[in-house]
């Protein structure tokens, strides 16, 4: 799994800049058979795949695809489940990773001035939780609950083996509500440049749901601000729409780094 490096708070404050609404036809999509082995998880963790439609029914989609809703513009961000290709596209801007490079196509140096290394899968995976969170290299540890308003909710600690990821230092936090085993909120540390872990945690909120072939994904994810990693007000929030959960792949080519594009080198 790709993981969350320091860069996060600088993207933030880029992305609401760079961001525009494109529409176009959805390219031919094929039938793909995925052969797929059953994993164990912790009891709790398995309730709360279930309650957001299974981790089965995850893990037979093929191709994910939503658009994410900013101040002033939109973005599309297409990702094939498995290899975990991606395609975003921007104002000005398109970054892919075809399955071994991150690429960057932009129409001149300052349509994208993040990192879109870090950026192709960044909200990926904040998105696509607790899913993502069924990965393999994965060690689940009980967690300290976490208390909000007078609820208090059960969690685990996600941590990763070592060579796991381009950050295995990197913690996850699910917390889950704990009559329904909806996830309610995510914890997450990062790691700096230097490659020193951190010990703050930050906590997005997820409250509003959507069924989406079968499977329930947010429409809207709420980070908070936090004090000696407590909890306190809301930060900001990120709408995602045209949510498409699909069990057909999208062509190679939909992937595949363009004439005129660079590959983004690693840090």
């Amino acid at each position: 799994m790709k993981k969350i490096t320091f860069l996060l708070l600088a993207t933030f404050t880029l992305v609401a800049c760079n961001n525009t609404t494109k529409k176009e036809e959805t390219p031919k999509e094929a039938v793909k058979e995925v052969v797929t082995t059953a994993k164990e998880y912790p009891e709790d963790i398995q309730k709360v795949f279930d309650a957001h439609g299974g981790i089965d029914k995850w893990n037979e989609a093929q191709t994910l695809i939503y658009e994410m809703v900013k101040p002033d513009n939109t973005e599309k961000h297409i990702t094939d489940l498995h290899s975990r290709k991606t395609r975003l596209e921007g104002k000005n801007f398109t970054i892919g990773y075809d399955g071994k490079d991150v690429w960057l196509a932009q129409k001149d140096t300052t349509a994208f001035r993040g990192n879109a290394r870090f950026y192709h899968n960044l909200y990926f995976y904040f998105y696509a939780m607790p899913f993502v969170l069924g990965d393999d290299g994965i060690t689940y540890t009980k967690a300290e609950s976490l208390s909000f308003e007078g609820v208090s909710y059960p969690g685990y600690k996600i941590s990763y083996g070592n060579g796991v990821g381009d950050s295995p230092e990197d913690n996850y936090f699910i917390y889950y509500n704990p009559e329904t085993y909806q996830m309610e909120w995510l914890g997450y540390t990062v790691t700096y440049f230097n490659g020193a872990p951190s010990t703050k945690v930050s906590y997005i909120r997820y409250g509003d749901w959507q069924k989406v072939n079968g499977v329930v994904l947010p429409k809207v994810l709420t980070w908070y601000k936090t004090e000696n990693n407590k909890v306190k007000e809301v930060r900001n929030s990120v709408k995602f729409t045209n949510v498409i959960l699909t069990n057909k792949t999208m062509e190679a080519t939909k992937y595949a780094r363009p004439e005129g594009a660079v590959i983004v080198p690693k840090s």
